[in-house]
């Protein structure tokens, strides 16, 4: 007994792990869509039509869109292409093949290789060919009616009702690959993205394979992205903003003049201040890049130049006009004081960002951290895992 039990479980499929709210949000989605597609296909069609209402594969394909929304199999053209292109071969294998049963397995396999060459592949497809062939004759006598309605209304309707549903309870559909964001708009990639694990070194690993996986490869780098962070964390023994924060933070309110603003960078050494309302509260950040390419130095068109403009703001202050909220950059990133520095060092390298303010439960200034800071965290972590 001892030894069946490990060889059953190798039969189980190894899925993610989902919480319970997960399970209950797709089974409540499914619920909808195949009440509100079948409710709209009922007033459209009255209770006397002889087309059914609702088609079986909706059910295989209410699963897709609601608890594996995130999979290439269940994205919009996934659905209308794949059940489309599955109806019209079904159809035109049910009017041509005589033999229903060499119809339908011609028909599956079609629709696959079609749905296959026009990356629209979508499981439940496979089971609307099948329909157009053994549908009975109702089905039969639609014709290549059959393709508008019931599949592509069903599939439109619940398409729909996926959209509403998932985005309304916090998943991204449909699940559009991210925008490349670049902040020094270069040809590099961006700084996580020189080492490590690649989309380059995915795509080749996945031709390796030569299978197809129902994970898009951009949650595929997420994952390996996330992984290698949690792995680094665990290896500098979670060390957190509030390790490495500077505490005494200078900082200026919103009506602060520039010239004041100004003053305190000069004064301190430093290249960043937290801009603050009454309570304390970050509302923004005032950086020299936001007063070399924002402020108003009031100058004179005499020369042009990076070098020309530096020169004449180390000169004097004396024309800066303006106050601290007409060039702050707003609204500000921060990190919570038991944030571990793992999860900022991609974000800050990435986004381009050098000073990163700290805030408490209320969105209070508690503390800074910059780029040396986790640059000399990092270096003490490598120093105590070599010993």
């Amino acid at each position: 007994m001892s030894s069946v039990i490990p060889f059953i479980k190798r039969f189980v499929p190894g899925l993610a792990p989902v919480s319970l709210g997960e399970r209950l949000r797709a089974s409540i989605g499914a619920l909808i869509g195949i009440v509100v597609t079948g409710l709209i296909a009922g007033l459209a069609l009255g209770s006397s039509s002889d087309i059914p209402l609702l088609i079986a594969p909706m059910g295989a394909s209410a699963v897709l869109l609601f608890a594996a929304p995130t999979s290439p199999l269940a994205q919009p053209w996934s659905i209308i292409g794949g059940n489309t292109i599955a109806a019209l071969i079904g159809v035109t294998c049910a009017r041509y093949i005589g033999n229903p049963m060499l119809a339908a397995g011609i028909a599956v396999a079609l629709a696959i290789s079609a749905m296959m060459a026009l990356r629209c592949l979508h499981p439940p497809s496979g089971a609307v060919a099948l329909t157009a062939v053994l549908g009975g004759p109702a089905i039969q006598a639609a014709g290549f009616g059959f393709v508008v309605w019931p599949v592509l209304a069903n599939s439109v309707l619940l398409l729909l009702a996926a959209l509403l549903f998932n985005n309304l309870t916090g998943r991204r559909y449909p699940h559009l690959a991210p925008m490349p964001a670049h902040p020094h708009r270069t040809a590099d990639p961006l700084p996580t993205g020189r080492l490590g694990v690649t989309q380059a070194d995915i795509s080749a690993v996945l031709a390796q394979y030569d299978l197809v996986l129902p994970v898009a490869t951009d949650d595929l780098e997420d994952i390996l992205h996330r992984a290698e962070i949690r792995a680094y964390d665990r290896r500098s023994g979670g060390v957190t903003c509030a390790d490495i924060m500077s505490r005494d933070v200078q900082s200026v309110g919103p009506k602060t003049s520039l010239r004041e603003a100004l003053r305190h960078l000069r004064e301190h050494h430093i290249k960043a201040l937290p801009v603050v309302d009454l309570d304390s509260k970050v509302i923004g950040i005032l950086t020299q890049t936001d007063l070399l390419d924002k402020a108003d130095w009031g100058m004179s068109a005499t020369g042009s130049g990076l070098g020309w403009r530096l020169r004449s703001i180390s000169n004097s202050d004396r024309r800066l006009k303006g106050k601290v909220e007409d060039i702050m950059s707003a609204p500000v990133k921060a990190a919570r004081p038991d944030t571990h520095i793992a999860q900022i060092v991609p974000f800050m390298a990435d986004a381009g960002l050098h000073h990163l303010p700290v805030v408490d439960e209320n969105g209070r200034l508690v503390g800074m951290v910059t780029q040396s800071d986790v640059m000399a965290a990092m270096f003490a972590v490598s120093l105590d895992n070599a010993n």
